[in-house]
């Protein structure tokens, strides 16, 4: 019972075999996972498939990246369709420092407010963090993000922050990367972050894991990323299944 917390199912990347994709994940043992939308077109998409598939949901926002593009009129889409019951989370949302096509003071403003916006329709939020990591936190107390919590997407950070962001609401979701070599942090992030704050994803079609990396990624790899933090925290593979299963069940109101 595996619950991929962040796929983008809905990327064109899939267009050619996304039955046959969905089908493997199926057949991995994956059985929720949350498409998640960023802009018009892959928001728009995203919600033709929770209709498509029963265990699929959606999470529906702005990236960082887009900020710039985005209107008071998409804001307000989003905050109709977020009162789907198959929306479960806001996002992803956030700051990317890495690329230079939306100002960071409109990155900032467009995080506030689609944090300001969860909290009106009390949903969690799933955070796209990019060398931005001081901003983002500062950024969700600031807007008391606390009361609504969500999701710290495919993180990368230190412990210390991870602890940070538990404190806030949040749980630390770790994918591909942790299965990588090199990748020192997000190992040490799997070792020392208890069970009941941590959830799996595979954020396909990017960042395989090991042995896939530099490959396409898919929703059925998340096992991979499972079977890492078991051999990292020396317990079953299956406690780290039922941990996250639960813990992604609860975050997102799902029954």
């Amino acid at each position: 019972m595996l619950f991929d917390t962040h796929v983008h199912l809905n990327d064109e990347q899939y267009d050619q075999d996304l039955k046959e994709v969905i089908q493997n994940a199926l057949n991995t043992g994956v059985e929720k996972m949350v498409v998640v939308g960023f802009d018009r077109p892959t928001i728009t998409k995203a919600m033709a498939l929770i209709e498509e598939y029963d265990f699929l949901y959606a999470s529906i926002g702005w990236h960082p990246v887009d900020a710039i593009d985005m209107t008071e009129n998409d804001l307000q889409w989003i905050e109709e369709l977020s009162s789907h019951p198959k929306v479960v989370a806001l996002g992803e949302m956030g700051l990317d420092y890495h690329w230079d096509k939306s100002p960071k003071d409109i990155q900032k403003e467009v995080f506030r407010k689609q944090i300001r916006l969860a909290k009106k329709v009390n949903l969690p939020i799933i955070i796209h963090n990019r060398e931005a990591t001081q901003d983002i936190v500062e950024i969700l107390k600031e807007e008391k993000a606390s009361e609504v919590g969500g999701i710290m997407h495919c993180f990368s950070g230190s412990v210390d922050t991870a602890k940070e962001c538990i404190n806030m609401n949040f749980f630390i979701s770790l994918g591909g990367p942790v299965t990588f070599k090199n990748a020192k942090k997000p190992k040490e992030v799997a070792k020392e972050i208890p069970l009941n704050h941590l959830l799996i994803e595979t954020d396909c079609p990017y960042l395989a894991p090991h042995p896939y990396r530099g490959k396409r990624n898919e929703p059925a790899y998340v096992k991979l990323v499972a079977e890492q933090i078991a051999e990292i925290k020396e317990i079953t593979y299956e406690e780290v299944v039922a941990h996250t299963y639960q813990n992604a069940k609860r975050l997102f109101g799902i029954n």
